[in-house]
């Protein structure tokens, strides 16, 4: 069981992420990638994945030897290269104490230990898996994280506004309830109890969509504490359009494919990379490629520039014939 213990300062410090953060919810997803034994239903989402991740993001499995990542990993950030590079800051005491924690009962691989030894070579390494198992993972379903996100934002605000903050709280996990001011959440595998005390700094409500077992706690001093929960169905997040979205994806690239998908209407740069989940100069040189294919178009309004998708893109993407 967890319990969350607030003050009444923390009540008014309750806070809903609004937007979804990529590196967390990629780590969610690899760390139900490497726990089969959980949840069937993942397992043909877990097949294709383990079929198609490249070599490049084999060193994370040295670093989340038992399916679970070392606390420095747990950043947040709007893309994948703002999360990436909180995690490339962390301090040294941190990144060895994370890593310290998940080998402690085994010895670490070089290339792990040398981490928070500064080595310039080893966080190349992390970083080249990191972007690889974006890539793969999630860049191919960010729309619809972001989709799954905002209306899970709309369900908590209408839940505080109809019914108070105690039954929205209690109403995120089946089981919890909110009394004498802690909140108490069973735990699926039935595990020990575990206190968290806010002690007046707030709590960050944050959805996930690929990890089930139970909430994740970020709780690091001086910080807000970071609490995230499964917010969906019970099914994996797969690409929309199976094998056509994989071929695509296999002619476009997975970020230029998520990049076309977002276009259901029209969209700036800045918004195309908040959708995907890239800075804008990544979103603006996707955009580009796809300008030179056809596949998009882009219009000029003042300072604001449009991108919508062109009638062969709605074609590929489709997989029909066009009208008339």
């Amino acid at each position: 069981m967890i319990r969350v213990h607030f003050t009444a300062d923390d009540f008014a410090r309750v806070r809903f992420a609004p937007r979804p953060s990529p590196v967390p919810e990629l780590h969610a997803a690899l760390m139900m990638l490497a726990a089969p034994h959980r949840e069937p239903l993942f397992g043909r989402w877990r097949h294709r994945l383990l079929r198609t991740l490249p070599g490049a993001v084999e060193p994370l499995a040295d670093l989340m030897p038992d399916g679970v990542a070392p606390a420095f990993l747990d950043v947040l950030g709007d893309t994948p290269d703002e999360g990436f590079a909180l995690i490339r800051a962390a301090r040294p005491e941190f990144v060895r104490a994370g890593i310290e924690q998940v080998y402690a009962r085994r010895p670490a691989p070089p290339w792990i230990r040398a981490l928070h030894g500064g080595d310039a070579a080893a966080w190349r390494t992390l970083g080249r898996a990191q972007r690889a198992a974006y890539e793969t993972v999630l860049a191919p379903v960010w729309s619809r994280v972001q989709d799954l996100h905002r209306a899970e934002f709309t369900r908590h605000a209408l839940a505080v506004a109809e019914r108070g903050l105690g039954t929205a709280l209690t109403r995120l996990a089946p089981g919890s309830r909110l009394r004498d001011g802690v909140w108490e959440w069973p735990r699926p595998d039935g595990s020990g109890v575990r206190e968290v005390r806010l002690d007046g700094r707030g709590l960050i409500l944050r959805p996930t969509f690929h990890w089930t077992c139970g909430p994740l706690v970020q709780d690091l001093p001086g910080r807000p504490v970071a609490l995230a929960y499964h917010a969906a169905s019970g099914l994996p997040l797969a690409p929309e359009d199976g094998v056509r979205g994989d071929a695509l994806a296999g002619v476009l690239g997975s970020t230029r494919l998520a990049v076309l998908r977002s276009l259901d209407g029209a969209r700036t740069t800045t918004e195309l990379a908040r959708r995907v989940g890239v800075s804008n100069a990544t979103a603006s040189a996707h955009a580009s490629a796809l300008r030179a294919a056809g596949l998009i178009t882009t219009t000029r309004t003042g300072r604001s520039v449009h991108h919508t998708r062109t009638a062969l893109a709605e074609l590929l993407l489709n997989g029909g014939a066009a009208d008339g």
